[in-house]
């Protein structure tokens, strides 16, 4: 008999997007939870009984009882998909906590909560769900430990569910919070380990995966938007694991260096080739190099005015971008009098890029473009 089961993680529901506005973040929010629905519609299409969220299913512990019940409710309207949720590092299982007040009330039917570590056979399978969760935002226990121990008839197969960190990802010491032991499927003889914390789709060897989150919420997110399904054919036999796309939406990080017209235009070009669909595309760029007044204006209305209207979000680092003034630029602010003489001497300071030189590029840029929009008013 095949085990068939989809591997998710840290959902977040509740994430607050600071860095994008008000109507953005509730989009993204939105999508978090459209992708719950789409994991019970992908269980449907391959035949997977059972969704396994390895932790953080929310972001935080003080939560609204609407953001406590919105992933409740997606889970319920797919009732031939057993779900089983574990609490993470970004919501613990604490006395009186968020999971106690799920439990407390009563979660569908078709919805377990593990707060417990202790293997759960499942009614009419042959295979085991060992949990690992979270009592702690940061632990030095490795808690996938107990599954070592755990004694089950022979011919079952074990699937372990946890959430934190293993080696690999920026530290070599076993003395890091959360850590989990790369190797715990050869020492408790699991077929598979689903994991979460890390937000991008991982493999650390054959039956031990991070799933990624099913939506991106970072820039710096990779193989993230996607679970994972998994097959599972005997106790012997390696897992068969595909990814399955999740995600609504696109994050974009670039690093460009224009230093014309002709280089914003091809930028601009690029970007609106990011994707067939670009309000579902968030986008990081950072921009260097030198520019005239005149083409630092263009970037301005072409770019960040432009074709940031045709994305959901896009974020600008211009601190590498420096203003390289020319004689055109200065004639355009004036031909002479003092505000010529003032021009000039802001882009002698400008020029020699020290003391005060990034304050005088920045007046003279300013400058100019009050000086852009004084014309086009007066025609």
């Amino acid at each position: 008999m095949t085990i068939k089961f989809i591997h998710t993680s840290d959902w977040q529901i509740g994430k607050v997007f600071r860095f994008v506005d008000y109507a953005t973040m509730g989009l993204l929010q939105e999508a978090r939870l459209r992708a719950i629905s789409r994991l019970g519609e992908l269980a449907g299409e391959h035949g997977a009984d059972h969704v396994l969220v390895a932790g953080d299913v929310y972001d935080m512990e003080a939560l609204s009882p609407r953001s406590l019940n919105q992933p409740l409710e997606r889970m319920r309207a797919f009732p031939s998909v057993r779900w089983h949720l574990l609490p993470g590092n970004h919501d613990p299982h604490r006395p009186n906590g968020l999971w106690d007040q799920l439990l407390r009330k009563g979660l569908p039917e078709n919805v377990s909560a593990h707060v417990v570590p202790e293997p759960v056979v499942l009614e009419n399978e042959n295979f085991v769900l060992l949990p690992a969760p979270l009592l702690h935002r940061r632990t030095f226990d490795d808690l996938t430990a107990y599954m070592d121990d755990v004694d089950l008839p022979e011919g079952f197969i074990r699937v372990g569910l946890a959430h934190g960190t293993v080696r690999g990802f920026g530290s070599d010491d076993k003395d890091v919070p959360n850590f989990i032991a790369p190797d715990r499927p050869r020492l408790a003889g699991l077929s598979y380990l689903a994991l979460g914390d890390w937000h991008g789709k991982r493999q650390i060897n054959d039956r031990c995966w991070y799933s990624g989150t099913p939506e991106i919420d970072a820039f710096d997110v990779i193989d993230g938007g996607q679970a994972l399904l998994v097959e599972i054919e005997g106790t012997n036999v390696v897992p068969g694991v595909t990814s399955i796309r999740t995600g609504h939406y696109t994050w974009v990080r670039l690093s460009e260096k224009i230093g014309s017209h002709a280089d914003i235009d091809h930028l601009a070009a690029k970007l609106r080739h990011t994707a067939d669909d670009l309000d579902r595309v968030l986008v990081h760029l950072d921009i260097e190099g030198p520019l005239s007044l005149e083409d630092r204006h263009y970037f301005q209305e072409q770019i960040v005015d432009g074709v940031s209207a045709a994305l959901s979000f896009m974020r600008v680092d211009d601190r590498r971008l420096f203003a390289k003034p020319t004689v055109e630029d200065l004639d355009r602010i004036d031909r002479g009098g003092f505000v010529r003489t003032a021009a000039e001497e802001l882009k002698r300071l400008a020029d020699e890029a020290e003391g005060d030189g990034g304050i005088a590029a920045a007046a003279l840029e300013r400058l100019f473009v009050e000086h852009m929009k004084l014309q086009a008013d007066k025609r």
